[in-house]
């Protein structure tokens, strides 16, 4: 999809449709007073009657009949203008291009960033254009009939206004291409996405960004002494290995922000095998990677002006006679021991390793992202991704990002007494606590590896894939944390530029 900004009037404009955000207070408008002039008082006919009425999720479509330039002209509701926010405007846009879509419409003049004097609402739209715009049908034989939305105009009043926001239109589209990257990867089937397959997306994305990429195989990861990511993948014919990035933004003296993804490209349980029921849905185990992966590229074409690495541990946890198995003990980089209780507690091990290693470049913080526990979901369902951190400054800041980004976080407490839940007999640790405080014991187990860095631990499995579909999250792959990691890193840059 392709983003413009113009200035005109929007009663001259030449267009497949108009897309206008209302309120449900219509007096006062200048805008639909010009409409209703122009349309022989039809829109305000359908507020008198309640047809229409601005309420937030609404839409209605007007066939302008030749009376103005635009086609069509279509109303999204948004609520009481005084409860404008982003997040609303931003699925309104959603709304809009799904019916854009449906009717065939190839281009639209937008005007939802107008709806109301409220800060950042041209960069909402067009991300609730964009993303409510995706669709995964690579493998798909025959052509869906529905048409793609390719261009959205958003149109302002004045010349000047267009120089302003021209930069932010591009800016969101680098962020939303990040996003339905790695909405794809996620999406892609396992036998598609293996571990070597990601480890070649990331060599591709730094070879087209300009980012340093190296991956780690197998040989190396053993050199290394990373026991916990190797015995993960040990019982998949597709070996593990680790992709390591380098953005270089800054000068080498700056010290990185370091971003670690899970990347499980497919997860059975292993030897604690799961149910059969759902299990195909376990080909994003890999959101975490997918997101980080999707961040470095967003942060590269964005020229950010700081420094990051980026950590992907990839392996595919199978069941065979290699695998590894409940009471094996494994060493793991840091040096610290584990005993196996449970093969589907895989994902804290392939990071535990990863968080040891990232500490070698010195970061200022370390943020890793993982569909890690089924018990987030059962906490926070699929509206908000747990975090839990060791420096309350660097939690803070990515809640501010989740809350302008609508990817919203919850802390969770990570008080040493969840500790007692990973004590082994024969081990320094075990691998899994049992029923109680799942998400929290899995996050106080990967404390236990990132050292006196300032750390935090997204927990996105009840956010990185959406069974329905709503709004500008398809069904499917979210493609969350790319957008949320960007404004955090945004801010950072922001700090270290004043």
């Amino acid at each position: 999809m392709n983003f413009l900004v113009t200035a005109g009037n929007p009663l001259e404009m030449v267009t497949q449709a108009l897309v206008v955000g209302c309120c449900t207070e219509p007096e006062g408008e200048l805008l639909l007073d010009s409409l209703n002039g122009a349309l022989d008082g039809v829109p305000a006919a359908m507020y008198a009657s309640k047809e229409f009425f601005g309420k937030v999720g609404s839409m209605t479509v007007i066939h302008t009949l030749g009376r103005l330039p635009a086609r069509r002209l279509l109303l999204v509701g948004l609520g009481a203008r005084g409860e404008v926010t982003p997040e609303r405007v931003r699925q309104a846009a959603a709304l809009a291009v799904k019916s854009l879509s449906g009717a065939k419409v190839t281009s639209a003049v937008s005007l939802l960033h107008r709806a109301a004097p409220v800060a950042g609402l041209l960069e909402a739209s067009l991300e609730g254009f964009y993303l409510g715009a995706y669709r995964y049908d690579r493998y798909k034989s025959k052509e869906r009939e529905e048409s793609r939305v390719e261009e959205v105009t958003a149109l302002f009043a004045e010349p000047d206004e267009v120089t302003l926001f021209s930069p932010v239109a591009a800016a969101v589209k680098s962020r939303c291409d990040a996003v339905r990257m790695a909405r794809d990867l996620v999406t892609a089937p396992g036998n598609v996405a293996t571990p070597s397959f990601l480890a070649d997306k990331a060599l591709e994305i730094g070879g087209a960004y300009g980012i340093s990429c190296s991956v780690l195989r197998q040989e190396e990861l053993a050199h290394l002494g990373m026991g916990a990511l190797l015995a993960v993948g040990q019982g998949s014919h597709n070996p593990p290995c680790m992709v390591v990035m380098e953005y270089r933004g800054a000068g080498e003296s700056s010290r990185p922000v370091a971003l670690v993804g899970k990347g499980i490209t497919f997860d059975t349980g292993g030897i604690s095998l799961k149910p059969g029921a759902n299990m195909e849905l376990m080909k994003h185990d890999m959101a975490g990677a997918a997101a980080v992966l999707g961040a470095l590229q967003a942060a590269a074409s964005l020229k950010l002006p700081m420094n990051l690495v980026g950590i992907v541990p990839l392996a595919e946890n199978m069941p065979d006679g290699k695998a590894y198995k409940p009471g094996d003990l494994i060493t793991t980089l840091s040096g610290q021991t584990v005993e196996i209780n449970n093969t589907d507690a895989e994902g804290r091990l392939i990071l535990c390793d990863a968080l040891t290693y990232v500490q070698r470049f010195d970061p200022v913080a370390i943020i890793d992202l993982a569909t890690l526990t089924g018990a987030c979901v059962v906490a926070l369902g699929h509206n908000a991704t747990g975090i839990m951190g060791s420096d309350s400054q660097l939690v803070a800041a990515l809640v501010r990002a989740g809350e302008v980004t609508g990817e919203r976080l919850w802390e969770l407490p990570l008080w040493d007494e969840y500790g007692e839940l990973m004590k082994s007999d024969i081990a320094d640790l075990k691998n899994a606590g049992g029923p109680s405080a799942g998400t929290i014991s899995a996050g106080w187990f990967l404390k236990q590896f990132v050292g006196s860095c300032p750390w935090a631990h997204l927990d996105i499995a009840g956010t990185a894939w959406e069974d329905k579909g709503r709004h500008y999250l398809p069904k499917g792959a979210t493609g969350v944390g790319v957008r949320l990691l960007i404004a955090y890193l945004q801010e950072v840059a922001q700090g270290q530029e004043t």
